[in-house]
């Protein structure tokens, strides 16, 4: 028959990366779950036993409010609110918090309780009473957008927890005050030293300002300078109006040297001789009709050619006087602009000078009013805090006492126990998920089809009756019935088999492959078991089926049906027996004929090629199918051999033991010969391996209730 592989080279490795579904993941959980709960559960009970081993601990609270808006003295500006120099609170209760946890403020609670401080670094290189005191067990938190602060302290005892942090709490206070005390004191001590330098620096600036003021004879040098100032800016003003008046008229006087027309009418004075030339234009027109009409004789004529002439004698006129005025509008301007010049110049000169004196004037003045100012300040700031350091404001208050506790914060054995499982329930998860990724053994279906590109023809479940003896042969080494007398596990092991025998032969039904080679990577994978149950099963249907032992190494078959192997293939291969007189027909299986191997021969297994290519092709016309069970593929060259000459290989693996990478070795070896791989059968499968064998644990209840053996 036509060979078509089923098997197909791998892809890339972004097509075997499939995504994997999300049941698969609950699946695993599923099948580890007595162990994940046994983890848990020892985890979560070692907790439980640590937090009853350990020493309770009371925690006491005391809470302090800190009010920024309180005055931190009561006159001066202490009085007044600080709020506007605090703008970052979050700051300000931050420093708050490290002046508590300072040893300024811890260490008189720790000498008068006779407390245990932490030995820090820094404290085990200090020497003596010098070291840093840090106390354990204490806690200081500001709650969220508040200007609280409240300070915890544990203890074995609740008392002395709650009179350690009320202790803590008014050390803190009294160190606020001790500190705003010692600072007021330290600023008078030094305000008082420099009040006297002051004092003597103020009489020597006073001094010299009266004395400049007399050398200067006025009484404020500056108020004469604002005058000038003025007067200056006055003067620059007019002197640039005459700046723009001085080149409009000097435009006007060169339009007037042109003479025309309409130059002189473009001038402010050219509507009088717009006019004029007007009647000119008006005259001329009737002087031309009348020339027409009348003769120079006429009266008429000359009354008008008079009229005319007189009107032009008025314009030439008209005409030099404008001229003559805008020439001398020109000239005034050109004066007037020059006057203001020196004007401006004079007065900018005695500016400068007076803006030097105002100077001198301004530095003496300011520095005579601020040593006068600074005596002053510094004299009241003295008195202020004179009464001020006797002040001890309420800006840091104890809001709430801390009492002892009735409850023991630690442990808290509610916590540890739900921290335990929820650390414990994810530690378990994720050693679960890492064996899974670790583990390269075949198991699930869909993932052997996808990443070896090949069909799992079948699985076939573990027997556990079978364990320590062959199935098929008796405790006593006699045969006995392969599934009539079976129960639950066999009979799920029976139906698989047929399960496997239809995958193969169903999808082919018109071209049934004549012959088959079951073969595993390796030895002790269940092939010769799978190879008798397979002809075993086909027989069963009263086809006549042929079942070879190719395996001449060690030979199996003849075990599994309870039949002699003195003679087989062995004998055939050394052309010591023809194969048709070694049959051998087990008892209850008419139709079923065995081919042992024979006594164990290595030289027969180098040419057992040519003897079974011989007995397929006269087998192939008597027997619906002939199944041969061979060695394992890798180390053994005759298997090779037998799958170069069937119609088609079945790989057997042991489910959960047999590596990817064999069975992928395998393939890849018959897919060079181009044998025809029919597919995969999954050998000893357990219903915990793949979410997809939950149906085998049914199949034995099943055939507890309904199912009785058939008699031979």
């Amino acid at each position: 028959m036509e060979r078509i592989s089923y098997y197909q080279a791998p892809q890339q490795e972004a097509n075997e990366a499939a995504a994997v579904p999300l049941s698969h993941y609950f699946w695993m959980l599923s099948r580890h779950k007595w162990r994940l709960m046994l983890f848990v559960s020892c985890a979560v009970a070692v907790t439980i036993f640590v937090s009853l081993r350990l020493t309770p601990y009371f925690e006491s609270t005391a809470t302090l409010d800190v009010d920024r808006m309180a005055p931190s003295g009561i006159i001066g500006q202490d009085a007044a609110s600080r709020a506007s120099s605090m703008t970052d609170s979050d700051t300000f209760l931050a420093t708050q918090i490290r002046l508590i946890q300072s040893d300024s403020v811890l260490r008189p609670v720790v000498q008068k309780y006779k407390l245990q401080p932490v030995r820090t670094k820094t404290a085990q290189n200090a020497v003596g009473d010098e070291a840093p005191v840090t106390l354990p067990y204490l806690t200081i938190i500001r709650p969220a957008k508040t200007y609280l602060l409240t300070i915890a302290f544990r203890s074995p005892n609740p008392v002395l927890a709650a009179e350690v942090a009320n202790a803590i709490a008014n050390s803190y206070i009294d160190h606020s005050y001790r500190i705003r005390l010692n600072s007021s004191e330290k600023q008078a001590r030094f305000i008082t030293s420099q009040l006297e330098e002051l004092k003597a620096k103020m009489e020597r600036s006073s001094a010299a300002l009266v004395q400049f003021e007399k050398d200067l004879n006025v009484i404020s040098p500056e108020e004469k300078t604002n005058i000038q100032t003025a007067r200056l800016l006055q003067l620059n003003t007019e002197w640039t109006r005459a700046q723009a008046d001085r080149v409009a008229r000097e435009a006007a006087a060169k339009l007037a040297r042109t003479g025309t027309i309409e130059a002189l009418e473009s001038l402010p004075q050219g509507e009088q001789i717009k006019r004029l030339s007007d009647r000119m234009a008006e005259e001329s027109e009737r002087f031309a009709v009348l020339k027409t009409q009348y003769g120079p004789n006429w009266p008429e004529y000359k009354r008008a050619a008079a009229k005319l002439t007189q009107l032009q004698q008025e314009y030439e006129g008209l005409k030099g006087s404008i001229a003559k005025r805008v020439d001398a509008e020109y000239r005034e301007a050109i004066d007037r602009e020059k006057g203001l010049k020196d004007a401006v110049n004079e007065t900018k000169t005695d500016l400068d000078k007076l803006n030097e004196k105002a100077v001198l004037y301004r530095t003496l003045k300011r520095d005579a009013d601020a040593d006068k100012t600074l005596y002053n300040d510094l004299d009241r700031k003295i008195k202020e805090a004179g009464i001020n350091a006797g002040f001890q404001n309420s800006a840091i208050r104890l809001a709430d006492l801390a009492r002892p506790a009735r409850r023991a914060i630690f442990p808290n054995l509610r916590i540890n126990s739900i921290l335990a499982f929820s650390i414990s329930l994810i530690l378990g998860i994720i050693v679960i998920f890492l064996i899974e990724s670790l583990d390269h053994t075949l198991r699930d279906p869909e993932q052997i089809q996808r990443q070896l590109q090949t069909e799992v023809l079948g699985a076939l479940p573990v027997v556990k009756a079978w364990r320590g003896h062959l199935p098929g042969v008796g405790e006593d080494g006699k045969h006995r019935d392969f599934f009539g007398s079976a129960r639950g596990q066999a009979n799920t092991y029976e139906e698989a088999v047929r399960t496997l025998r239809d995958s193969i032969l169903l999808p082919s039904a018109h071209n049934r492959p004549k012959s088959l080679l079951l073969t595993s990577a390796t030895p002790r994978e269940g092939k010769t078991t799978t190879a008798v149950h397979l002809a075993v099963v086909h027989s069963q249907q009263r086809r006549k089926t042929l079942l070879i032992d190719s395996d001449l190494r060690r030979p199996g078959v003849y075990h599994h049906v309870g039949l002699v192997n003195d003679k087989g293939m062995s004998n055939v291969v050394n052309d010591d027996a023809n194969w048709r007189d070694l049959l051998q027909i087990p008892d209850g299986l008419p139709y079923l004929s065995v081919l042992p191997a024979g006594p164990p021969s290595r030289r027969a297994a180098d040419g057992i090629g040519e003897a079974l290519r011989r007995i397929l092709n006269e087998a192939e016309q008597e027997y619906d199918i002939v199944i041969c069970d061979a060695p394992p593929l890798l180390g053994f060259a005759e298997t090779l051999q037998i799958a170069a000459l069937v119609d088609g290989v079945v790989v057997v693996a042991l489910a959960g033991q047999t590596e990817k990478t064999a069975v992928a070795s395998v393939l890849a070896n018959l897919k060079r010969l181009k044998a025809n791989v029919i597919g995969l059968a999954l050998n000893e499968v357990r219903s915990d391996m793949s979410e997809r064998y939950y149906y085998y644990g049914y199949y034995g209840k099943y055939y507890s209730r309904y199912y009785k053996p058939l008699s031979s």
